[in-house]
């Protein structure tokens, strides 16, 4: 199991973190943010496939701002997925 972490950007929520394993996300955890929406989105992906995470969360924004916290965690997984040589 490989971990990353991913400093986020345009948002409120500074770092992502999670794990990465045979195209499963486990441990998301952000740090900053809004503490109920962001512990939801963890709970909700655990041992969730990595590519069907960045499909449906990728381009998510928040108040205009042209990003979210999950369009950030969505770059951040699509990023880990290519270190290991999968597509995203």
């Amino acid at each position: 199991m490989a971990s990353y972490s991913y400093n986020t950007r345009g948002v409120c929520a500074r770092q992502v973190v999670f794990d990465l394993e045979n195209g499963k996300l486990n441990n998301v955890k952000f740090i900053g943010g809004c503490p109920g929406n962001t512990k939801a989105i963890a709970k909700l992906l655990e041992g969730a496939d990595a590519k069907r995470t960045v499909d449906i969360l990728k381009g998510n924004d928040c108040g205009g701002r042209g990003t979210s916290c999950a369009d950030q965690l969505a770059i951040a997984v699509e990023l880990a997925m290519e270190k290991e040589g999968a597509s995203a």
